[in-house]
């Protein structure tokens, strides 16, 4: 199990550094444009590409942040409840969860084949849309075996 643990780590930061990228891009592609727009050239596409790299940034972070708990945990409630309930309710959101992102990426991937079979771009760069689509629809794959290991790690740690 430990070797898919490493594997999941390391595609989960290999995602987290392709966000930040994406991040910083969208950063300085909407600073140069704002820049260029006061002597009236603006970056043409600017928009889509901003649109694009924000798909890029949320999808690629979700399995890392997932991996290191980045997200709002609400367990007020649930951390009162006996340690075996917590447990089972551990392993049930896991399971859920890894349903509810199979079915995304399924989804995902049909959408990206839609896109590509139609001939889908841009507007005004005319950039194919299929890749973004195939690459959130990976993310999601990802974010699944990242519940898969985070709910065979807790079971492991407890026994």
């Amino acid at each position: 199990m430990k070797w898919l643990s490493r594997i999941v780590r390391a595609l989960s930061r290999f995602m987290f550094v392709v966000a930040g990228v994406a991040l910083a891009g969208s950063m300085f592609l909407t600073v140069a444009d704002v820049f260029l727009r006061a002597f009236k050239s603006p970056i043409v596409g600017t928009y889509e590409l901003v649109g694009l790299l924000g798909a890029v940034v949320i999808g690629f972070a979700i399995p890392q942040t997932s991996r290191v708990n980045g997200h709002v945990i609400m367990d007020f409630l649930t951390g009162k409840l006996p340690p075996a309930v917590q447990r089972t309710l551990h392993v049930l959101t896991r399971i859920l969860a890894m349903a509810i992102f199979l079915i995304i990426a399924w989804n995902l991937f049909g959408l990206g084949a839609d896109y590509r079979r139609t001939g889908e771009t841009t507007p005004t760069l005319l950039l194919p849309l299929f890749p973004v689509a195939y690459g959130i629809g990976v993310c999601c794959l990802i974010e699944c075996l990242v519940l898969f290991v985070d709910m065979v790690e807790k079971k492991e740690a407890e026994t």
